[in-house]
């Protein structure tokens, strides 16, 4: 078994892979590590994600030394999806067509994981294939009607 991290920048349509082999807190601080690489000029990356116990700031002070660790927790501005709602996340439509596309079959090892899964990207970004994304505010106030405030005036 392997874990991939799947970064999606869905305007650009461009797509980065972090293969490992669990999926803990430093495992994904990692893999964050790898995210702020690829984006050296950002001063702030903003990343939408799953509601995990693993995404947070903190994993960073688990897997680093502390100057690190806030030099990564400074990177990043995060919004996590709602619980159960993993199926807002665009990363989980990527990775529905990273099934579908490349994972199809048993891959012997992690590095050929890797491989695989970074020919992949590299294919889906050369193509800039995005996501056309049709969820808007006005469908989440309806879908979502229970996770919003109820403002009484």
């Amino acid at each position: 078994m392997s874990n991939i991290f799947l970064f999606f920048e869905p305007l650009a349509g461009q797509r980065y892979v972090w293969v490992s082999e669990r999926r803990t807190k430093v495992d994904w601080a990692h893999a964050m590590r790898y995210l702020a690489d690829v984006y050296p000029e950002a001063e702030v990356i903003v990343v939408v994600m799953d509601n995990l116990n693993t995404h947070t700031p903190a994993s960073f002070y688990e897997a680093f030394e502390p100057a690190e660790a806030r030099r990564l927790r400074d990177r990043f501005e995060f919004h996590y999806t709602p619980k159960h709602g993993s199926w807002l996340n665009i990363a989980e439509i990527e990775l529905s067509a990273m099934a579908r596309t490349c994972l199809e079959r048993r891959i012997p090892d992690s590095a050929t994981l890797l491989q695989e899964a970074r020919a992949w990207a590299d294919e889906r970004n050369r193509k800039a294939i995005c996501v056309d994304w049709r969820f808007t505010t006005a469908d989440a106030r309806i879908k979502l009607k229970h996770l919003y405030p109820k403002i009484h005036g």
